[in-house]
């Protein structure tokens, strides 16, 4: 723990782990000051809580003198560090964190960390069920939900926090530890923040970094760049694969799910695949991942099975919304990156209608022209990425320049025939248009929960 009281400490950027960064550090006594590019208008419900407070707020944009004349500075995930005053203040030697580093300085009891390009949420949220099922004190946050620092207060040394992390809130990572960390996948995902894929990759590789060898880090066996990571740590690795047997880990068998605790160790049965009611290989995949940690934390096998066979789809990530004469329609707007489109499209034979577009993070959309192939029927091109993605799949399969998500649900809803599937996976980030994927999803239900029998 730092001893910060009385130490000037600049939260940067007033997003939702901002805004409770910047209350928790006024509860230990710090002179908080928060900064946000934003206007004092766009703040307007913020700005009256944090000057209750005694929190200084500078809107409208960033002062380098600001910057200088702080202790600690204390970034949100959503700014970039490569931000000019940023990257000054780095150049003067001032610490700088993120949140999810200064919560982990706080944090009680056990942490399982989980990241990847996709599937992280769903992963959580089933991991965060099977102990809580399990009846141990359980808490679920960081990049789901709960910022990291709201869940300090309720935590104690019998806790379990399960944390979901990103690549923006590792690359601020110092003393981060995870007990157990777990990497989905890795495949090209904000290119845009990041600037290159080995730099997004490095990222990901660092919720591995303080780990030692009494810790745990679980691996896809099946993931190239995932494999990697191994090279990164001290601790005991441990696999998952969907498609062959490991020597230690979690893998299908046939028709089941078997976990081998250590090498040379028997095998032991956790569940039937066929319990797993989520769409798509990927998720038999996150289910894996979920049951290994489940099973390194002490979780027996017995407890998970129940867990598991009772946890539905999360909302945004291949949720079914709703049959509309006939047509199937799938919310999947956490779809932000070409790869988790790829995953959404494998998940259904053909017959699809696709909604694709949103906010472009420098992808390559024709990775998908195979599966747009063989699957879809129709792509419906939405938002700023609209013109690139048209440009990219132009004489792969028919597209609609729909523009917005209301038309392109119409559109679909018009051309659709019985048995057919409209999927809204845009593979691109909802911020053109929407405030987040949430708001984006809860749209597209309301749009199809408005569509006429």
């Amino acid at each position: 723990m730092m001893d910060l009281k009385n130490k000037r400490v600049l939260v940067v950027g007033l997003g939702k782990s901002g805004l409770s960064a910047a209350l928790f550090l006024r509860g230990l006594g710090a002179r908080v000051t928060v900064s946000d590019a934003r206007s004092a208008v766009a703040l307007a419900k913020e700005i009256p809580a944090l000057l209750e407070a005694g929190i200084m707020v500078e809107a409208g944009g960033h002062g380098l003198l600001t910057f200088r004349r702080q202790d600690l500075i204390v970034v949100s995930p959503g700014v970039p560090m490569d931000t000019p005053e940023v990257k000054q203040t780095q150049a003067f030697g001032l610490p700088v964190i993120g949140e999810l580093e200064l919560a982990s300085r706080y944090l009680q009891g056990r942490v399982v960390a989980i990241t990847g390009s996709n599937g992280k949420t769903t992963t959580t949220t089933l991991l965060g069920k099977i102990f809580s099922d399990a009846g141990g004190p359980t808490l679920v946050g960081g990049n789901i939900g709960l910022p990291v620092i709201d869940l300090v207060a309720k935590s104690t040394s019998e806790t379990t926090s399960v944390l979901e992390v990103s690549s923006f809130q590792l690359e601020t990572v110092e003393e981060f530890h995870p007990q157990i960390a777990v990497v989905l996948n890795i495949t090209p995902d904000h290119l845009d923040r990041h600037g290159s894929f080995a730099a997004y990759w490095a990222a990901k590789a660092r919720i591995t970094e303080r780990q030692g060898p009494e810790d745990f880090l679980v691996l896809n066996a099946e993931d190239k760049e995932t494999q990697m990571v191994a090279s990164k740590t001290k601790a005991q690795i441990y696999w998952f694969s969907a498609r062959r047997p490991i020597k230690q880990g979690a893998f299908v068998h046939g028709e089941s799910i078997l976990f081998i605790p250590s090498e040379g160790a028997k095998a032991e049965p956790v569940m039937p695949v066929a319990e797993i009611h989520l769409k798509g290989a990927h998720n038999v995949e996150n289910v894996l991942a979920a049951v290994c940690a489940a099973r390194l934390a002490g979780v027996p096998a017995e407890k998970i099975r129940p867990s598991v066979a009772s946890f539905k789809a999360v909302e945004h990530r291949l949720e079914f919304v709703r049959m509309v004469n006939g047509v199937e329609y799938y919310n999947d707007s956490k779809a932000t990156n070409v790869d988790a489109t790829m995953k959404a499209l494998a998940s259904f034979p053909k017959g699809i209608h696709l909604i694709l577009g949103g906010k472009d993070k420098d992808s390559d959309y024709a990775a998908m022209a195979e599966l747009l192939k063989e699957r879809v029927k129709i792509v419906y091109t939405i938002g700023s990425a609209a013109e690139k993605i048209e440009r990219q799949l132009q004489g792969v399969v028919k597209m609609v320049a729909a523009g917005t998500l209301q038309t392109a649900v119409a559109e679909a809803a018009r051309a659709a025939a019985i048995g057919d599937v409209v999927l809204l996976s845009p593979a691109c980030s909802s911020f053109d248009q929407f405030d987040n994927y949430e708001h984006r999803g809860q749209v597209f239900r309301q749009f199809v929960n408005e569509l006429k029998q």
